[in-house]
Parts: C-alpha cells; sequence; structure tokens
C-alpha cells in the first residue's frame, strides 16, 4: 500500500462518501480533508460541514463555486454551441474539471498527497476528474475506493457504515430509484426503470420541469442580450453568469423546456440510457445560434460546427485540461468578438422559438437579401458565372464518360 499522509476527499455527506472516508482512514491510515462544491445542485450542502466534524474532520471545506462554475466553464462551453452526439448539453461532464480543480488547489494549500472521489469504475466520471488532477498536479496520487474495495452493493455499504458507527439517516423517507446527479446546468437520472431501453422514464421522475402538456397555454416572451458570446442581461436586466442560468431554468422548467431521453456511449465503452432536464441550457444553445447566425462570418461559422463534436468529445472524454481543448476555445473565443445583440424568444409548451434577433454587428443587409427591387446592390446576373465556374469539374466528368449513377 502506498503511504499517504493526507488526502483530499470531495464529499458530499451521503452514504457512499461518508463510508469512503471511514475507509482511508482505517486502510490508508491517513488524515482526510473533506471538500464538499456547491454548484447550484439544490440542496443543502453546510450539513456535510456537521456530517464531517462528527466524523472527527479537522479541515473542511465547503464552497460556493456557482459563479465560477457557470462563468468559467458553461458559458466557454455554449460559445462554442456544443452537443454531444447531437443530444446531451453534457451538464454532468461540464461539472468535473471544476471539482479536479479545486480538488487539487485544496491539495496544494493543505499540503496532502493524495486526492479521492467517489466515482465507480463503471463510469465516465473516474476519468473525468483523474485526468484533471493528472493535467494540474501531475505527482498526485488518487484513490478511487470502487476499483479497490469489494463494498459494492449499498447493503454492504449499509453495514460497514452500522459496524463502524458512521451515522447515517435510516427515517422512512423513499429513496429515488434513481442514480442522480445536479448542478445548475442540468439534473441527469439513470438506474430504476431506465435501464430498460424500451421502458418510458416516469413522469414524476422529473424536479425542474413541467411536461409540455403541463406547461401554460399562453408563450412566454423573454430577450437576452448578449456581449461577446456570452448573456449579460435578460429583459434589460444585467445579470451574473449564474443569476442568468438560475433565471432561464426556472422560466424554461415553467414552460416544459428541457427534458431528454438519451443512450449515449460512456467514454469507458458502455452504451448507458439517461433523462437529462437542461432547461436554461436548451434556451441558451437556441438563442446563441441565433445571434452567431446574424453576426458571424459564413466560413467561420462553418468551421466553428465543423470543430463542435471534437471540442463536445474531449469534454466528455475528461480532457478540459488539455492543450488541444485550450487551442479550441481560443478559437471558438477570437470568433465571438462580435456575437454582440439582442435575441428575442417565444418559449410554448417544450418548445424555444427564435422570434427576433438584432445587433449593431450585424452582417445581415437587407438591401441584399430583399425580394422587392434592391436598386442594383446586388447584381443578379453574377451568379450564372459562379455557377458555371463551379460545374466546370462535373462538366468535365461527365464529358469524359465518368459514371455517378
Amino acid at each position: 500500500m502506498t503511504d499517504v499522509k493526507k488526502v483530499v476527499l470531495a464529499y458530499s455527506g451521503g452514504l457512499d462518501t461518508s463510508v469512503i472516508l471511514k475507509w482511508l482512514e482505517d486502510t490508508y491510515g491517513c488524515e482526510v480533508v473533506t471538500f464538499t462544491a456547491d454548484l447550484g445542485q439544490g440542496e443543502e450542502v453546510e450539513p456535510a460541514r456537521a456530517k464531517a466534524q462528527a466524523m472527527g474532520v479537522k479541515e473542511i471545506y465547503i464552497d460556493d463555486l456557482r459563479e465560477e462554475f457557470v462563468r468559467d466553464f458553461v458559458f466557454p462551453m455554449f460559445r462554442a454551441n456544443t452537443v454531444y452526439e447531437g443530444e446531451y448539453l453534457l451538464g454532468t461532464s461540464i461539472a468535473r474539471p471544476l471539482i479536479a480543480k479545486r480538488l487539487i488547489e485544496i491539495a496544494n494549500e493543505t499540503g496532502a498527497d493524495a486526492i479521492s472521489h467517489g466515482a465507480t469504475g463503471k463510469g465516465n466520471d473516474q476519468v473525468r476528474f483523474e485526468l484533471g488532477a493528472y493535467a494540474l498536479k501531475p505527482g498526485v496520487k488518487v484513490i478511487a475506493p470502487w476499483r479497490e474495495w469489494d463494498l459494492l452493493s449499498r447493503e454492504k455499504l449499509m453495514d460497514y457504515a452500522e459496524k463502524h458507527g458512521i451515522p447515517i439517516e435510516r427515517h422512512g423517507k423513499k429513496k429515488s430509484p434513481y442514480s442522480m446527479d445536479a448542478n445548475l446546468l442540468h439534473i441527469s437520472y439513470e438506474g430504476g426503470v431506465l435501464e430498460d431501453t424500451w421502458t418510458e422514464h416516469e413522469e414524476d421522475m422529473w424536479r425542474w420541469t413541467k411536461s409540455p402538456e403541463a406547461a401554460p397555454d399562453k408563450p412566454t416572451y423573454i430577450e437576452l442580450s448578449y456581449r461577446n458570446g456570452d448573456i449579460v442581461a435578460i429583459d434589460g436586466k444585467e445579470m451574473t453568469p449564474a443569476e442568468v442560468l438560475t433565471y432561464l431554468n426556472k422560466v424554461g422548467g415553467e414552460n416544459g423546456i428541457g427534458r431528454t431521453d438519451i443512450v449515449e456511449n460512456r467514454f469507458v465503452g458502455m452504451k448507458s440510457r439517461g433523462c437529462y432536464e437542461t432547461p436554461g441550457g436548451t434556451i441558451m444553445l437556441k438563442a446563441h445560434r441565433a445571434i452567431e447566425s446574424i453576426t458571424l462570418d459564413r466560413e467561420v461559422a462553418h468551421l466553428k460546427d465543423s470543430l463542435m463534436p471534437k471540442y463536445a468529445e474531449l469534454i466528455y472524454n475528461g480532457f478540459w485540461w488539455s492543450p488541444e481543448r485550450v487551442m479550441l476555445q481560443q478559437m471558438i473565443d477570437a470568433s465571438q468578438v462580435n456575437v454582440n445583440g439582442v435575441v428575442r424568444l417565444k418559449l410554448y409548451k417544450g418548445n424555444v422559438i427564435v422570434v427576433g434577433r438584432k445587433s449593431d454587428d450585424s452582417l445581415f443587409d437587407q438591401n441584399i437579401a430583399t425580394f422587392e427591387d434592391d436598386a442594383g446592390a446586388y447584381d443578379q446576373a453574377d451568379a450564372a458565372g459562379f455557377i458555371k465556374l463551379n460545374a466546370l469539374r462535373l462538366r468535365i466528368a461527365a464529358n469524359k464518360g465518368r459514371k455517378l449513377i
């Protein structure tokens, strides 16, 4: 067993991480520092402090990371219009590099020589945490108990907790059948009936969103103001990044926006079904593409679109802290200098409908685009030469007898 004197544990205060805390002390004989992040998951994080104190932890970190999360991770990702495999807005994936960063910062502050997390050996999160940690502190030791211990069921975890006097809640509150992860961008649901890909998700599973059928019969209109590709105000009111996403989650959820049911390809090799609620992110994606449609040059927009799948894959696979992601981010951010203006949206029964966009940096020229008399702004005769030049190779191939069908 590698000698470990102090370890920083990503700690929620739940059953798994409470058992991990004790297991680390017993197995490695080390001091444990706990770190609990408030990423906007909608649950109180302070109780984790009392639980850690009850277990004798002396160094306890509880950090409100909501603004940093949205400003430095969510917003940069949405500048790229990022979607993984056509549907997933990466709500879990984008939170992991921030947690890894803070784990390493705390390890440096406290002199710890290891970090630990509660991700299982089947999931993507182990990869995301550890790739981030190694990128930021190459020599750090990572302890992943789920890959070492034999406590591979909830029953075994409960037995271990009872045996070692770990305080756990045994009241009659009904436990969710789903494995859930939440932050300010989304809630994910896995397990339970979702493990059968043919079974419809249960309506009472959803936490943030109304069903489209139950959403209001009257649409909601909102206006989003952009500066350098980021939302800075809603309906004329300036907001911080976290305030923007909080507001959009609320108004989107009320209008039945942001539910998805996906089977995705995990980095570790298996397919996994999950349901996601991402109301604010769904609105942001649609609105950002709308403001880019009038402010980005055509070839810049197409190049961005071609790079996006790779960028999404890097985030999904845990390579946020990689030179290639940083390079792509610099290109993406450089494209956003003129992405300024206002987008007007209509939210209605699960739909995000763009009904207006305007910008002082708009490349849309009504004089050229009009179907009415353009007073010579565009010479339609120019199109003939353009078409013939583009058709030249096709005509040559046809004259040479090349068969296409």
